[in-house]
Parts: structure tokens; sequence; C-alpha cells
């Protein structure tokens, strides 16, 4: 067993959830291997080392179960068994951003507009649907997610670098769902959620006081004088404790661990499910460690 491959326990915990290894496909766990391989260390699928087999298969049995949501059902059969042994911290959940550098071999699919004669040529743009933008950084993605108190992520999403990170409070929190094995429905609530200032606004506040989450999220210096302005009318003050919020730095070390990944940290992938992808095996793993 190399290093950073499955040990024995992970493989017993991930394989029930993987498809049958029918269809002349190669065995499961060696092109795993090869997979947590690459994201490990961010080389170019064709340097892959000769023990995991063919490069190709490696890539292509990755790229095939990111577009076909199986990495998804993966997951989501890890967070049930996971809830079930009471490994999940469901007492507080955090949610947060980190933005990750697009290579260049990540900057396709992008579209040009027609040229308009006697004006300028429109610089190339890219595809939002495949997640990259231009930020300060230069071309840039954004991972969203929500991490439990365990510093292991529940949800994903990935959007372009210069999306901002209000907006995507409650797409991430729809994302939230774990089953649970036998008789009952999905959680989809924590007990507390935590944010910074980022997620501070209105339609988040309201979202989350509709589904009866609690949450400390501090208000911007800019948001507090505008709603006292307003006076009665602004409503009073959202509740805001500091203990609780110091917890916050656990979504902080949930990306940490995310991006220890060199794949995560830095997006080698040109296509943005293909990318979901391997972030989601990253978590995988992640949970798969205990």
């Amino acid at each position: 067993m190399g290093r950073g491959d499955l040990t024995n326990d992970e493989w017993a915990r991930l394989r029930p959830h993987l498809p049958k290894s029918g269809q002349g496909w190669a065995n499961h766990r060696r092109v795993i291997n090869g997979i947590l391989f690459r994201q490990r260390t961010g080389v170019p699928w064709r340097d892959l080392p000769a023990r995991f087999g063919k490069w190709k298969t490696v890539h292509e049995r990755h790229r095939r179960w990111s577009a076909d949501g199986t990495w998804d059902k993966v997951h989501a059969a890890v967070l049930a068994d996971a809830d079930a042994e009471g490994r999940i911290d469901w007492a507080m959940v955090s949610v947060d951003s980190t933005s990750c550098r697009a290579h260049q071999h990540a900057a396709g699919a992008c579209r040009r507009y027609p040229r308009v004669p006697g004006k300028r040529s429109t610089p190339r743009q890219h595809r939002p649907d495949e997640g990259l933008g231009r930020s300060r950084g230069g071309l840039t993605c954004k991972i969203h997610l929500a991490g439990e108190g365990g510093r292991r992520p529940l949800a994903l999403l990935i959007t372009p670098g210069q999306w901002g990170d209000a907006p995507q409070l409650i797409p991430v929190m729809e994302r939230i769902r774990v089953d649970r094995l036998g008789v009952g429905r999905p959680r989809t609530r924590p007990d507390h959620l935590g944010g910074d200032k980022a997620y501070s606004s209105r339609r988040n506040r309201r979202y989350l006081r509709r589904r009866q989450i609690k949450h400390t999220i501090p208000e911007p210096r800019n948001q507090r004088a505008n709603r006292r302005s307003r006076g009665r009318k602004g409503g009073r003050p959202a509740a805001f404790d500091k203990e609780i919020y110091k917890r916050r730095n656990e979504v902080e070390r949930t990306i940490n661990a995310l991006k220890g990944f060199r794949a995560v940290a830095t997006r080698y992938d040109k296509r943005a499910y293909v990318f979901h992808g391997t972030v989601t095996v990253t978590a995988i793993r992640l949970w798969l460690r205990g």
C-alpha cells in the first residue's frame, strides 16, 4: 500500500457504496487510489505512476463518475453512515468560501461576442456555468461550503471567483441533506449556523428564521446604521453570541483540510462538473478518515 492510498478500514467503509465492478471495469480500489494520488499531488493525469494502471482509465473513471453524479451519491451515503454512527456534529454548522486559482490548462470553454464594426474587439469571457471568472487574483473559481463541527464538509457549491458570498448561502443550505438509515426523513437543518459578515443580509436572515435555524452572523456597520436610521421599522438587532462565534474557525480549518490536496488548492480541471467531482472526492476522503 502506497502513501495516501485507502487503508483497509477506509476501503471497507467505501466499498458498499460504489457501483458494481462488472462491465469490464478495472479494479475500483486501484483506480480510486490513483484518483486520490492525483488529487493529493496535483500531477497531470498522464504522469500517474504505473502502479495505478493506465492513466486514461483512471481519468475516465473520475470524469464519468463526476458527470453522472456517482461521487455525489457516494458522498451522501458516507454522510448517512457517519450520521448513524453519531459522527456528525449538528450543534454548530458554519458556512464560508475560499478562492482557488485556476491553472492555465483550466482556462477553456470560452465564448467571444461578435465583433461590431468600428468598435474595439470584446475580450474573451468565460461561460458562467464553468465556474471561472476574473477577480483580483486573476482567473479564479470559488468553493462555497457548509462544514460541521468535526471539520468536515456537509455541502459544496462551485461558482466563478468574483461571485459574492451572501447570495450563495441559501443554495448551500439547500444542499444539506443527510439521509437516515432505516426510517425517518433526511436531516436538513443544523441546530445552529455561523457565518462571517459577508453572509449578513435581510434575505438570508429571513430565510433562516423561516426554517427556524438559530444563527450567529455579525451585522456590518453600514447595515447596523441603516437599521437604526429607520427607527422602529428597522427592527431589532440580531442576536450575537461571541462565544458561539468563536467556533466559526472550524469551517476555516475544514477549508485548510480540503486545500491540503493540491488539485483542490489549484484548479486544473477545465470543466466545472469535473472540478466539483474533484472537491467531492476530497470531501469523501476526509469523512473516511473518521
